[in-house]
Parts: C-alpha cells; structure tokens; sequence
C-alpha cells in the first residue's frame, strides 16, 4: 500500500483537525444549581434491541470504509402501526472474519423489540454502510435498500417481515462505495425514484496509508486519495424495476465525496429537489429542471460552502422550518475544529446564519454525523439532536479513541439554539457514533432516537422529557397506502402557521419514520391542515385535537384549485 506521512497536525485533512480536543458537555444557559432533568433514557438493552457493530479493523491497518458505518432504520415493516428497527453491519475488508448480517428487529408495539433477523431475508452480509427505506413497487408495505461498499441491495417487504433481495435484477446494485441513499418522486409520476450518494473510488488494492506523529497510523482523509465518486439516479419504471439516469439527467456533471442526502424542494416550484453533503468538497443542490434534468446550483444558492467560502467535511443533514417563513431551512453537519453550517432559506439563495443560530462554537469540538431537527420536547420550538464520533483519533484516554459524547441543543424562541449537559441523558457515554434514525418507538407521541455507533453496541434513546407540550403526527399516504415521501403539509396552530415536509431520507446513513410530527405546547387542537401532495394537487382537511395519530389519505380531503 501506497504510505504517506504527515509531519504535523495542520497538514492533516480537515477528518483529523480537532483529534485532540475533549468531548466537553457543554452545559445550557440555566444557573449551576439547576440541571435540567434528562430528556432521554439510554435503553436499547432493556427494550431487546441488542446489536454491535463491527468494522473489521485489526489494529494495525486502518482501512479506510471502516470509519465510516455504521447505518440504521426505523420503519413500519409489517403496517401494524409501530416502528421496527434495522441496523447496517460491515464485517471484514480483508475477508478475515465474515459479517455477522444485517439485524432486523421486530417491534411489540409499546417499544419493546424481538431480532427477527433470521430467515427474515434481511440479513444481508455486504460490507455495510447506510439504508434507506420506501415503497418502490407500490404494494403498500415498505422496501428497504442498503449501502454498500460494493453492491447495493434492494430488499423488497412482504408486509409480514420477509424479504426478497431484487437489487440485480431491478438494476440499481451500484458498485460504488455508497453512504447514504433517498427515495423520492422526482418526476411527479406517482412512483418512488433512488438517489444514492456515493464517496470515494476506493478499492483494497489502492489503499493509503497515513502517519499522524506522534499518534502513529490512521485513517487517511478523502483527499489523500482525489477519487471523488459520481452520485446514482435511478428512475422507476413503474413496477418496481430501475433505469439508471444519472448521465442523461446531468449528475455527472459534478462528482462529490458524498455523505449526506436529503431531498426536499428547496426552490419551491413543486418538484423535488436533491441536497448532498461532501466530505471536504462543495455540497451539491440538484434543483429539478424537469425535463432538463438536474443542474447543480449549491454555488448559486448560497450552500456550497460556508459564509468564507470555505468547504467543509459535511456529513449528516436536516431541513426544517426554522424561521416560520414556510419554507424550509437547511443543516449540514461537519468535522470537529469546523462549525455546523446552518442556511436560512431567504426564497431565491441561502444565508449562512450558523453564528446566529448559536452553532458556531457549540458545535466545533465535535465531529457530527447523523442529526435531525425535530421537537423533542413538544414545545412548538426545533431542537437539534446530534450523533458524533471522531474520524482520526484523539489522545484521550477512552477505550476507543475515536468516541466521544453525543450532543441535544434545546429550540428557543429566539431561533438560538442551547445546549444541554451532554446527550440528554442522566448518565452520557461516549461512542463512535455515525447513523441516528428518529421516530416513536413507543408510541407515546414523542420522539426517540435509534443510533448506531461504529464498532459499539448500538443505543435508543427513549423520550421521557417530564416537562413535554402536547403534539400531534400525521401520517400521509398516497392512494396505494404508501407513506407519501415528498408531500408538505401546513397547519395552524394558536393562529401560527407550520409547515414540514413529509422524508424518510435525512440525518446521516439512516432512514427515519416519515410520519409528521408537531409539538404544540399548550395548544389542544389544530386547524387549517393543507396537504400538497408531490405532483402538486392541494387538499384540506378538517380540523383534529393534540394528542392524535392522524392518517390523511390522498382523496380523502377537498381538493383545492392550484
């Protein structure tokens, strides 16, 4: 293998920047003597969600996909109403032990799980990274397609937790190093179309080696290798089955180190565009032109790189409202020494408003992958959960070098967002963590956190915040009974109107519940509820009280005039 060695920290690729730094708990902005009781319970081994990641690595080689997982899913897998979980294994780049399997747990309906990994068909022994979930072939149970290093895989449901492996034969097994992926409509045709982002043109043969003194070798920076790999569109061809358009519809224009994927319409012209977040290179804003394809506009748009023009190691990304504007603004997620880089949509461009949003210092001593922006304490304000772990490894006395704590920043009304001691729990632990998946595992209405840490046991995150507001979910479908992955849904709430938009796709490597989820506070009924569905039709809907699993099917409401 190729040896390279860097004779000083600085000449470190931006992975390695901030290595040493500690995993502080920054504290929040309430007086020492009072702690704000813990937001969550840490209690994947109590609820029998029992999975550990394995990357393979020896000790002495440092390979570089091994950094990189792990992934993890919440989904209804079996449409009884509750969310089963899925984690990403990786196993061995040199084939010295072979993977364990992907992990398939089955939900008891009040968050408790069963693995119901063998003979589900799930258990797919790639190497490893991301997963993505949605119904591709229209039968109304949800599909799964995993990651890999290699070749990707395409697990069709059968709605009674059996799989089918079809990714060959429907022809979207790509072969590159892929991280995360999306379903998404993105011809309004009625089908669901896969983006799949892909990093670096690696192979073992090519492999880097890199010498960080006085630390000793370790992973190496994308830049070490300048393979920045082309991204993947596949186009439905309606029954389940894929055309590969990713030439033809201009995404081999730009190539990227892609980690991030989220889809969204960030233009609002009514069709879905892609974000993509890269490792050390510009991010890319695929806006739709329709039959013209894709053009990349991150440049024009304001979010290819930070407010220096600085590009950035982005990972993990979010989009909510963040303003109340109605439309949706964007995180991306980065390396430690470099902030959160968070844009406000301003309807044309992005403005960076990291600082404003109190992310600029909060975040740099942390390496962030999978995040979400959601309402965790229900109090019709965004919070920001955030999974880290370090890429290069740090000289603190952790057991894994690379771990550190993970990070909840409570919404204020102010737009700035507060840091809370450590990860939200009573009792942080620090791991390697990479994918976080979001949705109610229990059914309480609030929002619980699936992470999986990269060669540690993976966590869940119960909500248990003694002080939440009242909320409501939405479940959109489309008239097949498929989640409607793309639609916007607008409400109001105490004469304010929200909006948010209905993706499994965000966070990093993860698939997420597509349900809506909204904190009310103190509010006990919500009105005014609009749905634009993906090819643009507007119905409403009738008004529904806080504390309710509301399912809004298309046809269902009066249709409105566009």
């Amino acid at each position: 293998m190729r040896l390279r060695r860097w004779t000083g920290l600085a000449l470190l690729f931006p992975l390695a920047a901030g290595c040493s730094q500690q995993a502080v708990q920054a504290g929040s902005s309430s007086p020492p003597d009072e702690v704000p009781a813990p937001w969550f319970d840490e209690a994947a081994a109590e609820r029998g969600l029992r999975f550990e990641h394995r990357s393979g690595h020896d000790g002495e080689n440092y390979l570089f996909p091994e950094i990189l997982g792990a992934g993890a899913a919440l989904f209804d897998m079996d449409n009884d109403g509750d969310l089963d979980a899925y984690l990403v294994q990786a196993g061995s780049l040199t084939g010295a032990s072979p993977s364990a399997g992907n992990q398939l747990f089955a939900n008891d309906g009040g968050g408790r799980f069963e693995d119901v990994s063998a003979g589900s068909g799930a258990d797919d022994r790639g190497y490893g990274m991301g997963v993505a979930s949605g119904d591709c072939n229209e039968d109304g149970v949800v599909d799964l397609y995993v990651t890999n290093l290699r070749a990707n895989v395409l697990l069709l449901g059968d709605g009674s937790g059996r799989f089918e492996e079809r990714a060959e034969g429907a022809g979207c097994a790509d072969r590159s190093w892929s991280t995360s992926a999306a379903f998404l409509d993105f011809d309004r045709d009625g089908d669901l179309d896969l983006f799949v982002a892909n990093y670096i043109d690696w192979s073992l043969a090519d492999e880097v080696r890199c010498e960080v003194p006085p630390l000793g070798y370790d992973y190496c920076s994308p830049k070490a290798y300048g393979a920045p790999a082309p991204d993947s569109l596949f186009r439905n061809r309606g029954d389940g089955t894929f055309d590969d358009v990713s030439a033809p519809l201009g995404l081999r224009a730009a190539f990227g180190n892609g980690l991030g994927v989220l889809p969204g319409d960030f233009d609002d012209d009514g069709w879905p565009d892609v974000l993509v977040a890269n490792d050390g290179t510009l991010n890319q804003l695929w806006i739709n032109r329709r039959e013209g394809g894709f053009v990349d506009l991150a440049l024009e748009m304001g979010c290819a790189a930070d407010e220096h023009g600085t590009a950035k190691a982005g990972m993990g990304v979010a989009a909510a409202d963040w303003d109340g504007d109605l439309d949706e603004d964007l995180l991306i997620v980065n390396l430690a020494s470099e902030s959160d880089s968070f844009y406000r949509n301003d309807g044309t461009y992005f403005s960076d408003r990291t600082a404003i949003a109190g992310l600029a210092s909060a975040s740099r001593p942390y390496t962030r992958f999978g995040c979400a922006l959601l309402d965790f304490d229900q109090d019709g304000q965004l919070d920001l959960f955030e999974a880290n772990g370090r890429v290069a490894r740090s000289e603190e006395s952790h057991a894994d070098g690379y771990a550190q704590v993970n990070r909840l920043l409570r919404g204020t009304a102010s737009g700035r967002f507060e840091p809370l001691p450590g990860d939200g729990t009573i009792r942080p632990t620090a791991a390697t963590s990479r994918a976080a998946a979001f949705g109610d595992v229990n059914g309480d209405g609030s929002v619980d956190v699936l992470v999986a840490n990269r060669d540690g046991l993976a966590q869940l995150y119960i909500n248990r915040n003694p002080g939440k507001g009242n909320w409501i979910r939405f479940a959109l479908k489309e008239a097949s009974g498929r989640p409607a992955l793309g639609a916007r849904i607008q409400v109001e709430i105490e004469g304010r109107t929200r909006m948010a938009r209905v993706r499994s796709a965000y966070s990093y490597a993860a698939a997420n519940d597509p349900e809506v989820h909204f904190g009310l506070g103190s509010a006990e009924l919500v009105r005014g509820v609009q749905v634009r569905w993906v090819d643009g039709t507007l119905e409403t809907f009738g008004e529904f009280p806080a504390g309710a699993r509301i399912s809004l099917r298309r046809g269902a409401g009066a249709v409105q005039p566009r």
